[in-house]
């Protein structure tokens, strides 16, 4: 019997990318400038990392 090796697909880019669209639509509010709007991306960037890092970190272990 041959067994199938399958391979977990990550989606983590997705919780990059809702995060960055996300503070970047929050910058775009804020209507501060560019300079706020590139914060916020970075800021929401950030904010996905910790998220997956800290946050989800071990949720396949369960």
């Amino acid at each position: 019997m041959k067994h199938h090796n399958t391979e977990e697909k990550s989606y983590d880019y997705l919780y990059y990318l809702v995060a960055l669209l996300t503070g970047l639509f929050v910058g775009g509010i804020i209507d501060k400038g560019l300079a706020w709007i590139l914060v916020s991306g970075v800021l929401g960037l950030l904010s996905a990392a910790f998220f997956l890092n800290i946050l989800v970190k071990g949720r396949g272990d369960a």
